[in-house]
């Protein structure tokens, strides 16, 4: 546990200047837990392919497996809104720090399901019914933990480094999926194809359930936040959380098109473009790690810089300046993909789309919380990041497949992505600009 945390501390202090030394080990901590949990959630996509052969083999045509793996995937944002809103009132009642420490053991149980769930060819439906379940439990999770731990970011700031502190949610997700992709990668190189469809698949949702223990005992070692600490001093309000919920709904819409904008670009880059060169263009599954680790280099040595800047010129500005890039990039991308269809290609691609969408995410983050008063902070956030994501981002890869099959051009998913870009210019429009004022 000593070399974990020294490694997290060490990455941290090497990407930007430190933050206040008081609040220096609970921001490591919590990138710790956050990237612990996107690992066990996001690892699913880098093994989509595999998880097709195993629990989907269905028809003939190879995009019909693939589309009911990828549904799969998607089931876990379903979920996301009612652990959003459950959990995330559990937080604003109880506190920040227990609905964090609660979302890892459900994390926790939805890899025990993945580990020990039976194939197709074991017990027939059982086995994707299982999964399924498994997705469902882990998007519970997610939909409170990503509203409670960045509020806790937010809330140990003061107002002039909130975008910067907020950061590192984005620095930590992107360090698990950066982790899960070097595992499957190294399992895939290390493993035969048998072994690996055999057994080698269940020891990477294994490793998320043995590292949960170490993210418990250092996430039982945070302090609650004053915020937090102050509003359980007052007097109770009289006024029901879920009421004071309905009297913001232009933040709520606000927050779910600026998500929207976030989250299918980064599902779309991450992940379709990898799973598009295995299933479309037959390229080898290691290609599908080696694209989500060289995506994720971006964010995490980019992030700290794009939080500062938001704390300098103000988060609209921020989000708005990388989405032009973006809706130009993206249908040239897929064009080159399509026409030289080789791994350099491919990760040169995702590699540089991912500049500019790490300078719209970061800022993102820390706009959602802010969007909120306290008393309804994680409530708030995480009903607009879930549904969001359920509705539009976590079925982006779904979609993407989809409009594949329905049109037959192998383009067509940067159309998706535009049309999520458009979406959320229409919620940066509604949202105030938030950067260096006193939200409470």
């Amino acid at each position: 546990m000593t070399t974990t945390k020294t490694t997290t501390t060490t990455l941290l202090d090497a990407a930007t200047e430190s933050p206040r030394p008081k609040h220096y080990r609970a921001i490591a901590a919590i990138c710790l837990g956050n990237a612990l949990e996107f690992y066990d959630f996001l690892v699913y996509s880098m093994l989509a392919t595999l998880m097709a052969r195993l629990f989907f083999p269905f028809g003939d045509h190879t995009l019909i497996p693939l589309m009911l793996s990828l549904a799969v995937f998607g089931t876990g944002f379903v979920m996301r809104p009612l652990g959003g809103l459950l959990i995330g009132l559990y937080a604003d009642r109880v506190g920040r720090k227990a609905a964090l420490r609660l979302t890892l053991w459900l994390m926790a149980s939805g890899s025990l399901l993945f580990t020990l769930a039976p194939t197709y060819a074991q017990a027939g439906l059982l086995g994707p019914a299982v999964i399924i379940l498994a997705r469902l439990v882990q998007g519970f999770a997610v939909g409170g933990q990503i509203g409670s731990s960045t509020t806790m970011l937010m809330e140990y700031a003061d107002k002039d480094s909130r975008g910067y502190y907020c950061s590192w949610q984005t620095f930590s997700q992107s360090l698990g999926i950066a982790f899960g992709g070097v595992l499957v990668m190294s399992l895939s190189s290390l493993l035969s194809a048998e072994a690996m469809d055999s057994w080698g698949w269940r020891l990477v949702f294994a490793v998320g359930i043995l590292a949960i223990p170490i993210s418990e005992y250092i996430r039982h070692r945070l302090p609650e936040t004053e915020v937090h600490r102050k509003l359980v001093r007052q007097e109770p309000e009289g006024e029901r959380q879920l009421k004071l919920l309905l009297r913001h709904p232009r933040q709520i819409v606000a927050g779910v098109l600026l998500v929207t904008g976030a989250t299918v670009p980064i599902y779309t880059i991450q992940f379709y473009l990898a799973n598009h060169a295995i299933s479309v263009l037959h390229m080898p599954l290691a290609v599908a790690t080696w694209a989500a680790i060289f995506a994720c280099l971006p964010p995490l040595l980019l992030s700290a810089h794009a939080g500062r800047l938001s704390d300098r010129i103000g988060r609209r500005k921020s989000i708005f300046w990388p989405l032009p890039i973006l809706l130009v990039a993206i249908y040239p991308a897929f064009l080159l993909v399509n026409l030289y269809p080789n791994i350099l290609m491919l990760l040169a691609i995702v590699t540089v789309l991912s500049i500019p969408l790490t300078y719209t995410i970061v800022p993102n983050m820390a706009l959602l919380p802010e969007l909120f008063p306290a008393r309804i902070r994680v409530s708030g956030m995480s009903i607009a990041y879930c549904i969001g994501v359920a509705v539009f981002g976590g079925f982006t890869q779904l979609f993407a497949a989809a409009l594949v099959s329905l049109t037959g051009s192998p383009n067509a998913p940067a159309w998706y992505m535009f049309a999520a870009i458009v979406l959320s210019l229409a919620g940066l429009k509604l949202a105030p600009e938030t950067a260096g004022r006193e939200l409470d």
